[in-house]
């Protein structure tokens, strides 16, 4: 009993911790709120976008090359992230077989991927 009481604990202090937090942000808020002055004219609620009036709709029609170009950009950023902590590990004596074999398999997907990207045409910049 002496045990689960320790480790209830633990938890005790986590929920204490976070309503601290929440109760911060909220009073935060609201003495912000209090100390604001509040004088909505026209100008104030007009969109402001660097200091240029803004002209015509909000809409825009933005080209998905770009789009592609990020996601491309994350997919290798995340493989990046995989890979150094990987390396270090590839030395460790014990663990190069396996983590050898799942880096192959880690590296096939995204190899797949880009394959099937590259077969779309999806990588050309024109």
């Amino acid at each position: 009993m002496h045990i689960a009481a320790g480790y209830f604990h633990t938890y005790a202090v986590v929920g204490l911790v976070a309503a601290v937090g929440v109760l911060f942000v909220t009073m935060a808020f609201g003495v912000g709120r209090l100390l604001r002055p509040v004088a909505p004219t026209h100008e104030k609620l007009l969109t402001y976008e660097c200091g240029v009036d803004p002209v015509g709709e909000g809409w825009a029609h933005t080209q998905i090359r770009y789009y592609i170009y990020s996601f491309l950009y994350v997919i290798f950023a995340v493989d990046v992230i995989y890979l150094f902590p990987w390396a270090t590990v590839f030395a460790t004596p014990g663990f190069g077989g396996a983590t050898l074999v799942e880096m192959a398999i880690f590296l096939g997907v995204l190899a797949v991927g880009l394959l099937h990207a590259a077969r779309r045409g999806l990588l050309r910049w024109v």
